[in-house]
């Protein structure tokens, strides 16, 4: 398929973190992972439980932006209390947005720099520490970049990772589940030996050497690597007439540009 964008072939890719998933909760946050898990649904995990951001679960997704005469498809009540009986039982994939990862898969979302005197404070570790115990997650960073995929720990660990060293009590949390890093010069997974992150398929034009020099730490390649698959029409149909009729994924990457150099 020609005439697509970057964040429109890296929406299909996070699509597929879901593929297999059945009936659990998609906590989706930022736009990408949102525009994702409502493509997921709307083709072929029909089961993937969604809200409308709020407190309701819905039968389709929610329309990102303005939503005119649109009123949510209502089908029955996800209050916190609910969300957090799914968290417990590990019923629920969680698509995020970190500002730094590691070799390990541990994520920052809190601070940039020193831990006691850092440059940038941020979010602190809001459900990290709980999502990445209980439930399976994913990845989506819109700048692969070494300051992203950072040589060393996270300056903050807010998410664990396959990393012994920060297990409580040395014991691997039993539902640690890692799967899949959507970014904006390829998709990832967690299968390299010991659990390291692993470089799948590569966007059209992308070479492994750019992602590599992009990555402050070694990656694995799988060895069947191929290129990331193109949008089909209808999910570029069901991305811009039903998802984000308003193209708001336009300001996901800048310069907004085509998913094939």
């Amino acid at each position: 398929m020609s005439g697509y964008s970057l964040a429109e072939l890296c929406i299909c890719s996070a699509a597929e973190a879901f593929r297999g998933d059945g009936e659990v909760l998609a906590t989706s946050i930022g736009l990408v992972p949102r525009l994702g898990a409502g493509l997921a649904k709307l083709t072929f995990e029909p089961g993937l439980m969604i809200t409308d951001g709020e407190a309701y679960l819905v039968r389709e997704p929610v329309p990102v932006g303005p939503r005119g005469n649109y009123r949510p498809k209502i089908e029955g009540l996800m209050t916190y209390e609910r969300v957090f009986d799914l968290i417990y039982k590990g019923k629920r994939h969680v698509m995020v947005t970190p500002v730094q990862v590691d070799r390990f898969g541990q994520m920052n979302i809190s601070i940039i720099g020193d831990y006691e005197r850092p440059k940038t404070a941020l979010l602190g570790v809001r459900g990290y520490p709980g999502n990445t115990i209980s439930n399976a997650n994913s990845m989506f960073l819109p700048q692969h970049t070494t300051r992203a995929f950072v040589a060393g720990e996270v300056d903050m660990v807010g998410g664990i990772g396959y990393n012994p060293a920060r297990w409580p009590g040395g014991r691997k949390p039993p539902f640690l589940d890692l799967r899949r890093i959507v970014t904006n010069l390829a998709v990832l997974d967690f299968q390299g030996p010991n659990h390291a992150i692993r470089v799948t398929s590569l966007h059209p034009g992308v070479s492994l050497d750019e992602v590599q020099e992009n990555t402050g730490f070694e990656l694995a390649a799988a060895p069947a690597l191929s290129t990331t698959p193109a949008p089909t029409a209808a999910q570029l149909k069901l991305i811009r007439e039903r998802l984000d009729p308003h193209d708001l994924r336009a300001a996901v990457i800048p310069g907004n540009p085509p998913g094939a150099r």
